[in-house]
């Protein structure tokens, strides 16, 4: 396989194998499709959400790019009832220069790492640790418990 991938890019490749995958910072990554589209459109390009390699996108009911950080300390449930799954959001997500890289070329466009950071200090998304387990489906809602909210009457 080496070889192969090699031969397509055009330059010798090393194989590694992993057990558990490689992780940024953290088990899962999620961003606002309108956090995307301001970088994008700070940066003078179009919104690929790729460049930003998360496990999950939402659209948000209330319209505003970097919502995200708002979502600290706070779980995140994809569907309701109490056995949804959920990830705890422990931490922004802070890009490095691999947002720069088009998807499909690889060619690169500083301006994007530029514009996250001149938009919300290099933050774009959160990272979460899964608290339950369970299916995540296009068009599920996302429902967000705040990290001060309490569970139960009192």
């Amino acid at each position: 396989m080496a070889a192969e991938v090699g031969r397509r890019n055009g330059a010798p490749v090393q194989m590694m194998q992993l057990n558990h995958g490689i992780f940024d910072e953290a088990t899962i990554s999620v961003i606002a499709f309108d956090t995307v589209r301001e970088i994008g459109r700070l940066a003078g390009t179009s919104p690929d959400v790729r460049r930003f390699r998360p496990n999950v996108v939402v659209r948000l009911l209330r319209s505003a790019p970097f919502q995200e950080d708002e979502w600290l300390g706070g779980v995140l449930s994809f569907g309701e009832g109490d056995d949804a799954p959920a990830i705890t959001v422990t931490m922004r997500d802070v890009r490095c220069s691999m947002v720069n890289l088009d998807p499909d070329s690889a060619s690169p466009a500083p301006e994007m790492l530029k514009a996250a950071v001149r938009a919300n200090r290099n933050n774009a998304g959160i990272y979460g640790a899964v608290t339950r387990i369970g299916r995540l489906a296009v068009g599920q809602a996302v429902l967000l418990r705040a990290a001060t909210e309490k569970k139960g009457g009192g």
